[in-house]
C-alpha cells in the first residue's frame, strides 16, 4: 500500500475514490477480509436488497438523516458488485457510468 491511498482511506472527504480503495482492501486476496473475499454476487444480493428496503423506508417515514446514511449504504453495495465485476468477467464502474451517460 502506498502513502497516498493511506491517506485516501482516511480522508473522511476522500468520495467515491475512497470507497473504492475501502472496498479494494477488504477484497484483497493477500491482505482482505476473509468475510469479503467469499462473497459473489449471489451471496451479495441479499445485503444489496435489505440496504434498497431500508431506503425506501427513511423515505417512506420521512426521516432524512437516515436515508443519508441508507444511501451510503447502498453505494457501498454497488461498489461491492462493481469490485466484484472483474472477477465474474463483468464490466466494473467506469462501464457503468459510461453506459449511464449514454443511455441519457
Amino acid at each position: 500500500m502506498t502513502d497516498a491511498s493511506d491517506a485516501l482511506v482516511h480522508d473522511p472527504k476522500g468520495g467515491l475514490p475512497r470507497l473504492l480503495e475501502i472496498m479494494r482492501r477488504l477484497r484483497d486476496p493477500q491482505t482482505g477480509c476473509p468475510w469479503d473475499i467469499e462473497q459473489d454476487f449471489a451471496s451479495i444480493a441479499p445485503y444489496t436488497i435489505e440496504e434498497a428496503y431500508e431506503v425506501a423506508d427513511a423515505i417512506e417515514r420521512q426521516d432524512w438523516r437516515e436515508l443519508e446514511g441508507e444511501l451510503g449504504d447502498l453505494l457501498l453495495q454497488t461498489v461491492y458488485h462493481a469490485q466484484m465485476g472483474p472477477k465474474q468477467g463483468i464490466s466494473t464502474l467506469p462501464a457503468w457510468q459510461t453506459r449511464f451517460r449514454t443511455r441519457w
